[in-house]
């Protein structure tokens, strides 16, 4: 099992910035994938990063050059570092990892509100 907590969202203007954190506990040595997601009001879950276990990230087009994926093995935390945010950005944040053996899980945070204003 792998538990996650999601902090850092919040209010903010059109181009601002904000970071957010997903901390996890557990069994974090069988994590295998990590992921940034956000789901905007009446849409679905869209994928925003992805970073591997060698350091391999992913972005989806609309954040390319504006959020940056990363995490600190050593705090066993995840991060997605969001610059020059856009009202479209508004959305809630959802950080997921998937775990390889012995677990194979998939597992979500609470998620974080990040709204942007124009």
């Amino acid at each position: 099992q792998v538990q996650l907590v999601e902090s850092g969202g919040g209010l903010v203007q059109a181009g601002g910035s904000l970071r957010l954190s997903c901390a996890a506990s557990g069994s974090t040595f069988s994590i295998i994938y990590i992921g940034w997601y956000r789901q905007a009001p009446g849409k679905e879950r869209d994928l925003v990063a992805t970073i591997n276990n060698v350091g391999s990230t992913n972005y989806a087009d609309s954040v390319k050059g504006r959020f940056t994926i990363s995490r600190d093995n050593a705090k066993n935390t995840m991060y997605l570092q969001m610059n020059s945010l856009k009202p479209e950005d508004t959305a809630v944040y959802y950080c997921n990892v998937r775990t390889g053996y012995p677990t194979h899980g998939n597992y979500w945070g609470q998620g974080t509100q990040v709204t942007v204003s124009s």
